[in-house]
């Protein structure tokens, strides 16, 4: 017997998913764990496995729609049999939730629904941008009571992108508004602004999950934390000598390590030596972390990913480079598992490479501290009472101050750059 399939919650903190490709067609068979779709959330691209076994007999949601979790995305059943009942099903199921006032009427409108929207409607509740004339032709179907033809998703996203639904013409099912309709209401509307405007619109994006989650966490963690911050010099000449060396020695076998490497293995063995910054503020209590796993931030196209270095105080240098080029890769091509992003216990980000000198970074909650690395600075020093060409690099930590106070975050520091200028001492 056919049944309908709902969007699965891929991850705990998945609020929303955007379908990103149907792997199987309408008509193929499909067995227990088979992958169904690829599903962008908040984290990553996820597999959307098949619970069930027999044919994908109706696709309900197009690539790119994004959904929240339950709702309905497929038919599976037997071969030829008839799924016209459960489409019904799913199209009533999403007319009967109520939708929002802003969605269906303007807050002033009036009761009689007979009289004109030109005559009745005041100025506040038209739209700021004319809609396009193609548009404007015929209105979209409503049912009765007056609310426009529309699923719960397309009146979430017109709320979001500021759009009258009455202005929208349908092209769906009985004139049903479609995700589809509002992308083409928006690039008509910015088209007629344009071509009457002074000036050209601003390019309107919808916030990926990734984004909205990112937004989300760094608003809380700088509302919630009192960040505080300390910044340090460093001779590095040191360590990028030590980093020289050491590849001379890998380039027999083809592997090369990195500044970042280098400063992720210091920084795991400061913690080790300082271990009341890697902790994390817990609601009423204080965890102490009995281990050194450090996340590491890697820029990716919709924003910023952590991925986990763990047991970085353990691990040889050579071994966490293999580590962070790995997990860099797989974050750029969102393939990371929530359990590579997951329970670190210290942040390290690094902005060198795009000439930064300075800055300060914000704390990923709920760990303590997070360390801000700029790029090296040529410039001349007094070494022995003589000026001579000199390599710096100056590193911000950003402290929770409800578990770590300042002298502690400077105790950290300090080991810090006595780690980084005497690279030999990681070894001991």
């Amino acid at each position: 017997m056919a049944k309908i399939i709902g969007l699965p919650k891929l991850s705990p903190t998945m609020e929303e998913g955007t379908l990103v490709a149907w792997i199987k067609k309408e008509g193929e068979k499909v067995e227990v764990d088979d992958l169904l779709a690829e599903v962008e959330t908040d984290k990553a691209t996820m597999e959307f496995r098949s619970f069930d076994r027999g044919v994908l007999l109706k696709i309900l949601v197009a690539e790119g729609e994004t959904l929240e979790p339950d709702v309905p995305v497929a038919i599976i059943g037997k071969a030829g049999e008839d799924v016209s009942g459960l489409i019904a099903e799913v199209e009533a199921g999403a007319a009967s939730k109520p939708a929002p006032e802003s969605a269906s009427a303007p807050v002033s409108a009036p009761e009689s629904e007979s009289a004109p929207e030109s005559e009745s409607a005041p100025e506040s509740a038209q739209v700021s941008a004319p809609a396009p004339a193609s548009v404007r032709e015929s209105a979209p179907t409503t049912e009765p009571g007056g609310r426009v033809l529309s699923s719960p998703l397309v009146r979430r996203l017109a709320r979001e992108r500021s759009i009258d639904l009455r202005t929208v013409q349908g092209s769906g099912p009985r004139g049903r508004i479609i995700k589809r309709d509002l992308d083409s209401y928006e690039e008509g509307a910015a088209i007629s602004f344009s071509s009457s405007a002074e000036r050209l619109p601003p390019r309107v994006v919808k916030a990926s999950s990734m984004r909205r989650t990112i937004a989300r966490r760094l608003t809380e963690s700088m509302q919630t934390a009192p960040h505080y911050y300390l910044s340090i010099d460093v001779d590095i000449a040191p360590l990028s000598d030590a980093r020289k060396g050491m590849n001379a020695e890998l380039e027999a076998v083809g592997k090369r390590v990195s500044l970042n490497d280098l400063i992720i293995k210091a920084a795991a063995v400061a913690l080790r030596r300082v271990p009341e910054v890697n902790a994390s503020w817990m609601g009423k209590e204080i965890h102490y972390h009995q281990v050194v796993d450090i996340s590491v931030a890697v820029a990716v196209e919709d924003g910023l990913m952590t991925p986990v270095v763990r047991d970085a105080d353990r691990k040889g240098i050579a071994q966490i480079s293999e580590e962070v080029r790995d997990l860099a890769e797989r974050a750029r091509d969102k393939k990371l598992q929530p359990e590579d992003m997951s329970n670190g216990t210290f942040s390290i980000s690094n902005l060198g490479m795009f000439g930064i000198e300075a800055f300060t970074a914000v704390i990923n909650p709920p760990e303590g501290a997070i360390l801000a690395v700029g790029t090296i600075r040529h410039e001349p020093v007094v070494a022995d009472g003589a000026v001579v060409p000199g390599r710096r690099m100056r590193f911000t930590l950003s402290c929770d101050h409800r578990l770590i106070d300042g002298a502690t975050g400077a105790k950290f520091m300090a080991e810090f750059k006595r780690i980084a200028e005497s690279p030999l001492s990681m070894l001991l």
